[in-house]
């Protein structure tokens, strides 16, 4: 391989391979000092993943203050799974994503994931029963799943990692614009009667990021035909895993809510869960020709401190998105819309902060610091959190989340680096993949994590006469928040203080779960990150360019 004017020239094979194909894979990469050029093609292409990163983080926050409105509109029982079902669809069908994507191509993969995000959309819009909703909340969540891992992996075809910490800001401060507002969006349509419209408007997003795709996510395909794709599917290892995540979620889900921790219908599917999880990575270690899960990713040691970090952040993250909206629902009779405007100070803190800090990693080509000095920012901000009172003031409150946040935003776009600095170009959509699920299954243990923690000490705190009232579930908090403004003194502030005391423990909790996620920093190694892409996942070109290419091989000859 030689450079002609700063354009690396492949040998001859690989010249004449690209020719003979009808689209020509461009096959250019910048050299250490000189930044990729990206025309409008590119940038028609980052707005769909852009756009379908948005739409899949609002669709999952602006659920939660909906649901209200839907269960009474629906009615039924099972309103957690509503919530739930989006989430292990997520997280089960993330590694297939993935897989799939290496198999036929991230084209048709992505254009799946968006068409199982707009059926789920159509048919929770169009539910007649709570069954029908969950149903379609499941379809939604293999497509999000998808979309969200589509995303990263479309990214890190189009970018080197050097460069990639300005896109890698953009694309968080999308999602955590979104997950702000989602509240803010679901409330007020779920209070106007229209709650349907959360999920219809999804179908004409969905429209136009698939017309985006058709015309502009031109990316060369691997080749052979769909019966040799097929066979080249690890299905017993998707099979595995998409099992054994769904029984560790029902585990997650139903633990404190519809049955005790330590009852046989919490304690099989957990056990089966984590087994099924152990028994796939062997089998990945050993079957398949082309696993879903390769070695070479998790071998790493600054790799692997990375998806720990990953972890870690977002089981934090969905705390906190969770659980400052029941404070200010409880301790301060707001609304659920207006709970979501009072978490502003947090989402759009996070946004900006991401956006920094993928520019300064960029520019420093370093990223060690910035993430240390995140976790720092958010173990006090974690900190700052389980000061909090009944009668403190919002204005304080709101002056925590911004430390919170920023330390969150820092991490968001920061936590890419570690995890493929160490990891081959080529081994990127692996790498990713692993990511999108980790964070996947993060999302639901922050929120059990901290729902067990809440409904433990709600039951020691409230008066007991007025806790018996109701069932012992972790949902003991939402039946209680709505009655809480009805409540005559002295039990109002009786309720309000325990609910505060109560958060105060879930606050000191995550002290430490943050402060693991520090620990696990420090196993990180400073490598350099690469300047190239690969080369067989690239933007094609028209027949135009085999003309540049025969020129570009001429002055190699």
């Amino acid at each position: 391989m030689s450079k002609t004017h700063g354009v690396v020239v492949p040998m001859q094979s690989s010249v004449q391979t690209a020719i003979n194909d009808s689209l020509v894979p461009i096959e250019v990469s910048a050299t250490p000092n000189e930044p990729h050029k990206r025309d409008w093609r590119f940038w028609m292409i980052f707005l769909c993943i852009t756009a379908s990163q948005f739409i899949t983080a609002l669709e999952l926050a602006a659920v939660t203050t909906a649901l209200p409105r839907i269960i009474d509109v629906l009615h039924g029982e099972q309103f957690v799974w509503v919530g739930s079902a989006y989430t292990i669809g997520t997280t089960a069908f993330v590694p297939l994503s993935g897989n799939l994507a290496q198999i036929f191509g991230r084209r048709i993969t992505m254009l799946a994931s968006i068409l199982f995000f707009a059926i789920g959309s159509a048919l929770c819009g169009a539910a007649t029963s709570l069954n029908f909703l969950i149903a379609g909340r499941a379809v939604q969540g293999a497509g999000g799943g998808g979309i969200q891992t589509m995303c990263q992996i479309i990214l890190s075809d189009l970018v080197p990692l050097k460069e990639r910490g300005l896109f890698n800001g953009l694309i968080a401060m999308s999602f955590v614009v979104a997950s702000g507002i989602g509240p803010v969006v679901g409330g007020a349509l779920a209070q106007h009667g229209e709650w349907r419209w959360l999920f219809y408007l999804n179908l004409p997003i969905c429209g136009v990021v698939v017309f985006l795709v058709l015309i502009f996510l031109r990316l060369r395909s691997p080749p052979g035909t769909l019966k040799e794709k097929l066979q080249t599917i690890d299905w017993m290892g998707n099979v595995l895993v998409i099992s054994a995540t769904t029984s560790c979620m029902i585990g997650l889900t139903w633990g404190g809510v519809q049955y005790a921790w330590s009852s046989a219908q919490i304690l099989v599917p957990l056990i089966l869960g984590l087994c099924g999880l152990v028994a796939f990575m062997v089998f990945e270690a050993y079957v398949p020709r082309n696993p879903i899960v390769s070695y070479a990713v998790l071998a790493k040691r600054t790799a692997a401190s990375g998806l720990l970090q990953t972890f870690v952040l977002f089981t934090v993250i969905l705390a906190m998105l969770y659980y400052l909206p029941v404070y200010f629902q409880a301790c301060k009779d707001a609304s659920p819309t207006a709970s979501g405007v009072d978490c502003f100070g947090l989402a759009f803190t996070i946004a900006p902060m991401a956006l920094v800090s993928g520019l300064s990693i960029a520019k420093s080509h370093h990223y060690r610091p910035q993430i240390w000095s995140a976790w720092a920012l958010l173990i006090i901000g974690m900190g700052l959190f389980s000061t909090i009172h009944a009668d403190s003031s919002r204005a304080r409150v709101i002056g925590f989340e911004v430390i919170a946040g920023a330390g969150a935003g820092l991490l968001t776009a920061a936590m890419f680096f570690p995890l493929l600095a160490p990891v081959p170009v080529e081994l990127s959509a692996q790498a990713l993949s692993v990511y999108t699920f980790f964070r996947s299954f993060a999302n639901i243990l922050g929120i059990t994590i901290g729902g067990t923690v809440l409904q433990n000490e709600l039951k020691k705190q409230l008066p007991a006469a007025f806790a018996q009232q109701f069932s012992q579930g972790s949902a003991i908090a939402y039946s209680i928040i709505p009655l809480i403004p009805t409540l005559q003194e002295p039990l109002k502030t009786q309720v309000q203080v325990a609910f505060a005391g109560s958060l105060h423990v879930v606050w000191q909790v995550f002290i430490g779960i943050a402060g693991l996620g520090l620990l696990f920093s420090l196993l990180m190694e400073h490598l350099p990150l690469h300047t190239q892409v690969d080369k067989q996942w690239g933007l094609q070109e028209n027949s135009s360019s085999i003309k540049e290419v025969h020129e570009l091989e001429s002055d190699h000859a």
